[in-house]
């Protein structure tokens, strides 16, 4: 008898407990947040995968975020997008929620894609043609296509940089040749403006090609500002670059 009561005292703990504490068993879209589009900024895509390294993604992120806390600008709504509303581990193994996924999700107008590199953005990313064919459709209608590092290496495969200089992570220069070499490629600067398309080496150079944009954008004194607000010494005349005209 006093087994039985034991093991009916235990069920009933294990039932109260399971009130008290649910398990959750929420799929992705039950958590999904849609971000902030205000329709009087600039729509800007991170275009993100599994084994995107951080500063590439995050520096221009951080710059262009910070747009919404200037005041007299068109500010930037930024936001990710992947294949995928699963989390995307990057190469650092940050994990990371995207916001759309672009095989299935209605978009929003996205006005610059932004595509950091990634661990495989020189192989197998090269093979993924709904990716690629994604960045060929938002390139119709984008007012900027931006790469850092080896994003690059997509945008060429996609074929949209066969009319433009472009640059690519220094010690992948070489690479980029072989792989692509009809392309106007450019070494010894730390990034490429040409047409809409703004290439960049990548790293924490990120930053300043990011920079770069929101003079273009904005003019001196907001990228001054956005520079300050990082802690970041920004030149334009300082820094190697190339714009062709």
């Amino acid at each position: 008898m006093k087994i039985k009561y034991l093991f009916i005292l235990l069920s009933f703990i294990s039932i109260s407990c399971e009130q008290q504490n649910p398990t959750i068993k929420s799929s992705v879209e039950d958590l999904r947040v849609l971000p902030e589009i205000n329709p009087e900024r600039y729509n800007v895509a991170f275009l993100i995968m599994d084994g995107t390294f951080n500063t590439e993604f995050t520096a221009p992120f951080d710059i262009f975020q910070h747009t919404k806390f200037r005041e007299g600008i068109k500010a930037m709504n930024t936001f990710t997008v992947a294949n995928t509303l699963k989390p995307i581990t990057t190469f650092e193994g940050v994990r990371i929620l995207p916001d759309f996924d672009y095989t299935k999700d209605e978009l929003p107008n996205i006005d610059i894609l932004v595509v950091p590199s990634a661990e495989h953005s020189m192989k197998k990313d090269l093979k993924d043609t709904t990716m690629l064919n994604f960045i060929k459709k938002i390139d119709k209608s984008a007012l900027y296509m931006t790469s850092h590092c080896d994003g690059a290496f997509l945008l060429a495969k996609s074929g949209i940089l066969d009319a433009v200089a472009s640059t690519t992570f220094p010690s992948d220069v070489e690479n980029y040749k072989k792989m692509f070499p009809n392309l106007n490629i450019k070494d010894s600067v730390l990034f490429v403006h040409d047409g809409k398309y703004i290439t960049s080496a990548g790293g924490a150079k990120s930053f300043e090609a990011a920079l770069y944009l929101c003079e273009i954008l904005y003019g001196k004194d907001i990228a001054a500002s956005l520079a300050k607000g990082l802690v970041i010494d920004w030149n334009l005349e300082q820094v190697p670059h190339l714009t062709v005209q």
